[in-house]
Parts: structure tokens; sequence; C-alpha cells
């Protein structure tokens, strides 16, 4: 008997795969179209409209533009860098403001304060070069670029162009074994890792959206962003003449950030196929109707439950880590600081994967904010460099008001284009920041997979610039 059972069982799976063999792989999909032709069908023979034009031509028209085969994506990747150009230069004169304020004039009316009622040297360092420093340097970098994007980002959502970035881009993240949703949470990825995490509550399937968890880090936030137009305009543009440098760093910069979305689907696809073992699971999307974004509720979501959260999260994680960056740079043992001993120790390794000690060492204790990797760059240049007369101070991150004597420090502490390229895929591939992996954690409940999430870009972005290493020192000989 129970023979008989395994065997009708195993008829009628194959029976089942046979079907399905023949009504196309796509099976969900194509019995989701047949029910609403049929649909189709019977609403035009039943329904009698007085006015013969449709109330949805208008939709019908635009979809006709935005999902096409070959003018959706070209339409796609315009208008998401419409959204990154004006959040990248609107956001230049407000960042300017506040690191105006809150570094150039309130930094010093602390030290002069720390000053006046003898606070120790060391303590004042701590407190205010230190913790506040690094406090402000997130403020003024993530502050204005996120109160643009996240509601330009929530316009495109409420207006409903972003399901049709779904609809798009679901082919191609079903080929790789993730969710077309996954397009959404990447997106939202642009703006801010963390954000685009807690977006993939979207996916129901635990699997997908793990996946979309996983691979988010390789969408460029907004705290990545200068880091890449600083180089990409220092080290790109910089071969070119100065008329096409903008352009050709513009370029490189969006080209970097292709490269993300093409290893976004590289690790789903190997991911789906191995420890994430499984198909794609279908859904039906239907697109909403064009609406006109609703301007109040957009500004309270996107400022109060996007930036205002992430931000805080940011700030949490800023402080101390400022205090750590003082402590490398001033605690010293003999006549090095750790930072130095630090970088003198990693330059051998660092160089074989074509960077450097100093951006090593920038990376692990700006961890907890992508925004301070420059100023923290910078400082520990001209420290291991022994460059006078350039920054705040010794042990004191700082930022130069120039691109020009930006790169000649970078250049004094032996940076070449090598270097420059691989700083950006670096940039690119490596550790989520602090707020990002506690948010990998609060959503999966998972240590396991928040160590997977933080050390599989590491892994993959020191095996790039190693990879690129190679290759250039073979045929720039």
């Amino acid at each position: 008997m129970e023979k008989k059972e395994k065997t009708s069982s195993e008829e009628i799976l194959s029976l089942a795969n046979s079907l399905r063999w023949e009504l196309g792989v796509n099976l969900h999909d194509t019995v989701t179209e047949s029910i609403y032709e049929g649909a189709s069908r019977i609403a035009k023979k039943t329904v009698k409209a007085e006015n013969e034009k449709s109330p949805y031509s208008f939709d019908m028209k635009m979809d006709k533009i935005v999902t096409s085969r070959w003018l959706g994506f070209p339409v796609m990747f315009l208008l998401l860098a419409v959204v990154f150009w004006v959040t990248v230069a609107g956001a230049n004169v407000p960042s300017g403001w506040l690191a105006s304020l809150l570094i150039d004039t309130l930094q010093p009316i602390l030290k002069n304060g720390a000053n006046s009622i003898g606070l120790p040297w060391w303590l004042s360092g701590v407190l205010i070069d230190g913790a506040y420093l690094s406090v402000a340097w997130v403020v003024s970098v993530m502050l204005p670029p996120m109160a643009i994007f996240f509601p330009l980002f929530t316009l495109l959502e409420d207006f409903g162009y972003l399901p049709r970035v779904a609809f798009n881009m679901d082919n191609l993240f079903r080929k790789a074994g993730a969710h077309g949703k996954q397009a959404l949470t990447m997106s939202m990825g642009f703006g801010c890792n963390a954000a685009g995490v807690v977006a993939t509550r979207v996916i129901d399937s635990p699997r997908e959206r793990l996946i979309a968890i996983i691979t988010n880090n390789f969408s460029l936030c907004n705290g990545r962003w200068p880091t890449q137009i600083l180089i990409a305009t220092i080290f790109i543009g910089g071969l070119v003449s100065s008329q096409w440098a903008g352009v050709v760093s513009a370029g490189a910069v969006v080209g970097i950030a292709v490269l993300g979305i093409f290893f976004s689907l590289v690790v789903s696809w190997a991911l789906s196929r191995s420890v994430l073992k499984g198909e794609a699971s279908a859904f039906s999307l239907e697109l909403p109707p064009y609406r006109p974004p609703r301007i109040l509720q957009t500004l309270y979501t996107s400022l109060i439950d996007r930036t205002i959260f992430v931000l805080w999260r940011a700030i949490v994680f800023a402080l101390p880590a400022g205090v750590l960056i003082w402590l490398v740079a001033n605690i010293h043992i003999g006549s090095l600081s750790l930072a130095e001993h630090f970088i003198n120790w990693s330059d051998p390794f660092a160089i074989l994967f074509g960077l450097n000690g100093v951006i090593l060492l920038a990376y692990i204790i700006a961890i907890p904010a992508n925004e301070i990797v420059i100023p923290t760059i910078l400082m520990l240049t001209v420290i291991s460099s022994g460059i006078a007369g350039v920054g705040a101070g010794s042990g004191v991150m700082f930022e130069l008001d120039s691109i020009a004597d930006t790169e000649k420090v970078l250049r004094a502490g032996g940076w070449t284009l090598l270097t420059g390229i691989n700083l950006m895929l670096f940039s690119l591939l490596h550790n989520p920041c602090s707020t990002t992996i506690y948010t990998i954690y609060k959503e999966t409940k998972s240590v396991k997979w928040t160590l997977v999430s933080t050390f599989l870009p590491i892994i993959m972005g020191f095996a790039i610039c190693f990879f690129t290493t190679q290759l250039w020192r073979l045929f720039m000989k």
C-alpha cells in the first residue's frame, strides 16, 4: 500500500512538471495573465461607459513609455540619475553651511571654552576634537543629502513610479533567483543602506528578503558618494582636459554605482543557488494608478520616519568612533602614535591590494559612519607622511577647502591613479556601517547572517582590488 502511494505521488509530481514545462517556466505568470485577459474581455462586453475615453488612458500612455522594453530602462536610469544629481548638487550648499556652523564656528568656541575653564588637553581632545567633531561631520555630510533624497524617493513612490521600477527590474532579479521587489530596496539603499534593509519588509519570502538584505550594501549610500566624487575628480577627471573633467568624473561615479547593481545581481544569483537555494517566487504586481503626490505626508514620512531615524542611529555610533579616532592618533608608544604603528605594520599587506595602511585604518575606525572616511584619511596621511602646516592640528580630523589642496596631500602621501581606482572599488565593496550592521541584526535576529552581510563585501572588496592591482601591474610595466 505504501509503495502504491509513493508511486502515485511520483506520478503526480511528474505530471505536474510536464504540465509546467508545456505551459512554460513562468506558470504563475501565464495563469495570472490569462485571468486578467479573461476579466478584461468580460468587462469590455458587459460594461458600457458614457464617455468612450478610458479614465486610465493617461496611465496607459505613460506605462507604454516607462515600462516599454526599449524605453523602460533608459527612462528609469535617467530619472534615478536626475534624483542622484539633485541630491548631490542640492546638498552641497546646506552641507557647507552646516560644516561652517558646526565645525568652523562652534568647534573653536568649544575649544576656547574648554581652555578657559582649565579642562585637561586630553579631555578636551577626546570630547571636542574626537566625539564632537565626528558627530559634526556626520550631521553636516549626512543630513542634507538624506533630507533631499528621501523626499524625492517618497514622491516617486507616491506618484506611482516605483512599482514600475519593480516591474522593469523583476525579470533581471528573478533570473538571479531574487524577488522583483528587491529593485525597490536596492534603490532605497542609494539613500541609506540601513533604510534599504528596513525596506526589505515589503518582500514576503524570508529567503528572498534575506538575499535583499545581504546585497543591499552594494548600493552606494549617500555617505559614500562624497568619497567617490572627490576621488573620481582628483584621479579620473585629472586624466583629461578641464573641459571634460566633470563629465568623465561623473561617468566614473555612475559606473561604480552600476557596478554595484551588477554585483548585487551576481551575489543574489550565487546565494540563491547555494546557501539560500531556491527558485524566485512569482508575484502579481498590479500597477497602481498615477496620482498627485501628497506633499505634506511625503515630507513627514521622509523627514521624520526615515531621515531623523537613520541620522540618530548614525550619531549614536559616530560619537564613540570620534573618540577612538582621536585616541589612536594621539596616544604614542615610543616616538610613534598608535595610528602610525598600525599604518607601518599594515602597509606591506595593503600594497598587495593597491591600497595603503592609511586607507585600511580609516575604514576600520570609521565603521560607524562612511561620512568621516575622507577627513580621517587626510588626518592619517598628514600624520604618517609628516606633512607640516596642513589641517587643524595633529590628530584632528579635517577637510581642505579646495580639491587641489586635497590632491597635494594625497599625492604627498604616495597616492597614485591605481590607489584612487582601488579606493573607489573598496568604497563600494566594504563592510556596512555600524548603523546598517545593527539594522541587519534587528531585522534578521541572526548573528550568523549579520556576520555574512558584514564580511562578504569585505572579502569581495579585497578580491576585486587584488585582481585589479595585478592586472594593472601586468599591463602597466
